[in-house]
């Protein structure tokens, strides 16, 4: 069986990739989110509520199944917010805690846990982190969500080249999907120009048909997933790359 951890599953482009897993054959997807959207007989929920460190610490043993006679594991980091759009120096001190917890240090001790937990196993192994464009370009109103993409990247290119070090055929990657229609979308579309200057340029996204659709975006991820690795791939990539 190949096994997927997939973050963030109960709607969106988290929910798209666990559904294009599961229309596979031999596909196990344990998915961690406060709350389960999929009934599958081969759908595992974790609950699990990625802005809360302390149960993040507490619970992060119970993510991680025996993978022992698995055929290949991935685990996506999917889950993500934008949190709160507005200038720095007008939010409140918490929002970037917050933001940074769901998109940086949450991903981070799960990426820690998954590449110790299955250390010894010699199967094909994949952390996929779900990043975003801001990652690398300034985007008014959206600070913390811009650096915690950006340090997601980093980490990501951090942890590869660790494991080059240690000789571990360990793919890790950190993926721009592009312009999804998700709710994140949504929120983006009912921002104040005078917080994000460009409010409106999302919204004429919106209405002149520019949003991809999660179910296309996941199904391309997939099939991308399940290719062999290609050699001196990059480990910071858009959808365009794959």
């Amino acid at each position: 069986m190949h096994y997927y951890i997939i973050t963030g599953p109960s709607r969106g482009l988290g929910k798209a990739l666990a559904e294009a897993v599961l229309q596979q054959t031999e596909t196990v997807v344990i998915g961690v989110s406060r709350h389960a959207t999929i009934e599958h007989a081969r759908y595992h929920h974790q609950p699990l509520d990625l802005s809360d460190m302390l149960a993040v610490q507490n619970n992060l043993h119970k993510v991680f199944p025996d993978c022992a006679k698995a055929s290949s594991i991935t685990l996506i980091n999917n889950a993500a917010v934008l949190g709160e759009i507005g200038y720095a120096g007008e939010l409140p001190a918490e929002h970037y805690e917050f933001v940074f917890d769901v998109n940086v240090v949450a991903p981070a001790m799960l990426m820690n846990t998954f590449i110790n937990r299955y250390a010894e196993l010699t199967i094909p192994q994949t952390i996929l982190n779900i990043s975003s464009g801001a990652g690398q370009r300034p985007v008014d109103g959206w600070g913390a969500y811009c650096a915690s993409k950006a340090a997601l990247d980093m980490f990501s290119r951090t942890a590869q080249q660790e494991q080059h070090q240690r000789g571990r055929n360990l793919r890790i990657r950190s993926l721009a999907p592009g312009l999804v229609d998700t709710s994140m979308q949504e929120q983006i579309r009912t921002a104040d120009e005078t917080q994000f200057s460009q409010a409106a340029t999302f919204v004429a996204h919106h209405t002149e048909g520019n949003l991809q659709h999660p179910e296309q975006v996941a199904q391309r991820i997939v099939a991308w997933l399940q290719r062999p690795t290609v050699a001196e791939e990059m480990v910071v990539l858009r959808l365009t790359d794959i």
